[in-house]
């Protein structure tokens, strides 16, 4: 059994298979979630588990070399914008919503929060550890 970090298998499972430029989304409950990426469905309860608790989660095991977000999140969703740029130590790349959508048919996997926020969701773009 698995001491420390991540210990959902599927998340494992697709961390530890992600190359250079690889994506995995990280979406708030109410994300269309499109066929082909792997969905990893952790949503137990309205705001359980939170966005914030799975992006900080992830940045601390996936080596993180962009993060992408609709651009609407600046306005609509200032904590979770503020939280990201913190997160995050170069800046956002943001894109409109609907170019966001369309971005997720290519991610490796769609990690599904509870989160019931506005534009709460995030594309980490795999760098190498190298």
């Amino acid at each position: 059994m698995k001491k420390n970090g991540i210990l959902n298998s599927h998340i494992a499972k697709v961390l530890a298979d992600l190359g250079h430029t690889d994506t995995i989304v990280i979406a708030d409950c109410g994300l269309p979630i499109p066929e082909g990426p792997v969905k990893i469905d952790l949503a137990l309860s309205i705001g359980t588990p939170s966005f914030q608790e799975v992006t900080t989660l992830l940045l601390q095991e996936m080596a993180v070399e962009n993060i992408t977000v609709a651009s609407e999140i600046k306005e609509a969703n200032e904590r979770d914008h503020l939280f990201l740029k913190r997160a995050f130590s170069t800046p956002l790349h943001d894109v409109d919503h609907e170019t966001f959508k369309d971005m997720t048919k290519q991610a490796k996997a769609v990690i599904r929060t509870g989160e019931a926020t506005p534009y709460a969701n995030c594309i980490l773009h795999a760098g190498v550890i190298f």
